[in-house]
């Protein structure tokens, strides 16, 4: 897999470390010298998209939003904007020629709303959890929790008012500090749309026989859900043994899916469609799930 598409398939950020584990030392290398890949800090690497965003906003006199901050705020996304979300004044004119550059949003900030070039992490969350579709927003609120951002979601759930409220609280609830990654997190929303199934990230599960730590686990159902491809283990050997602990969960009575992310990101119905036939669910009939199902 190229640098870049690894980044973009992480959220945009990652570590050197993981870099490498999906590529090679010498791939990332090349790509940093290259200017695919920019040090963000130490041992942190970003796409040069991001840098650009920014110096975008500021030229244009507006401020990131939505996916935009959130990845200035250091958080993975589920898919990097091709173009940066800026949010300016409702009154102020936006010449035409800058509105072709960006994906304009209107919004009168205060001095607290703003952090730098971007909206501030709390404003930035609640628009994302109020405005993106649900997948888009799990995957920011996991990946806020990762980051620390506890405080701010809870206050977020406490302040939040008007139109789109219920939604935030729902995604707010769903969130969790463990999911890896967007690929985990954007599986687990698909997840939330089949009445009755209740996964939880990263479990783990031990027997005399394996050890394991599914990425989702819904315990009642048996059902152990992976967000998986060849390239993610890193090597031949990771492969293997991941293999040899599938067969072993499955030889102790767990079913055991395994989507990748062109499935989970290109074809979200179809795996709804397979997890309902997974858990006796009538896709075609069930009219009513826990989310709204995905396009």
């Amino acid at each position: 897999m190229e640098v870049d598409e690894a980044m973009r398939r992480m959220g945009g950020l990652a570590t050197r470390g993981r870099l490498i584990l999906v590529t090679s030392r010498a791939e990332v290398d090349a790509a940093l010298r290259r200017g695919v890949v920019v040090r963000a800090s130490h041992g942190r690497y970003v796409l040069p998209d991001l840098d650009a965003a920014a110096k975008q906003a500021h030229r244009v006199n507006g401020h990131l939003a939505l996916t935009s901050a959130a990845l200035h705020h250091g958080w993975e996304v589920k898919s990097v904007p091709v173009v940066p979300h800026v949010v300016f004044p409702r009154r102020r004119n936006v010449p035409r020629a800058w509105r072709d550059e960006v994906v304009l949003h209107r919004a009168d900030l205060g001095p607290d709303d703003v952090s730098g070039v971007a909206t501030s992490r709390e404003v930035t969350l609640l628009h994302c959890l109020r405005s993106l579709p649900d997948d888009e927003a799990l995957a920011i609120a996991d990946s806020a929790l990762r980051h620390g951002e506890e405080a701010t979601l809870r206050r977020i759930v406490a302040q939040v008012r008007g139109a789109g409220s219920a939604k935030v609280r729902r995604i707010a609830r769903a969130a969790d500090a463990r999911a890896a990654n967007p690929f985990e997190s954007v599986t687990r929303a698909i997840c939330l749309q089949v009445p009755g199934l209740d996964v939880t990230p990263q479990v783990v599960l031990s027997t005399d026989h394996y050890w394991a730590c599914p990425d989702l686990v819904d315990h009642e159902k048996r059902l152990v859900i992976e967000c998986d491809s060849y390239e993610w283990h890193g090597n031949r050997a990771g492969f293997i043994k991941d293999v040899r602990r599938y067969t072993l969960l499955s030889a102790d009575g767990w079913t055991v899916l395994r989507f990748t992310w062109d499935d989970v990101m290109l074809r979200p119905t179809w795996v709804r469609e397979v997890l309902c036939r997974a858990t006796g669910v009538d896709a075609q009939t069930e009219a009513h799930a826990a989310w709204p199902v995905a396009a």
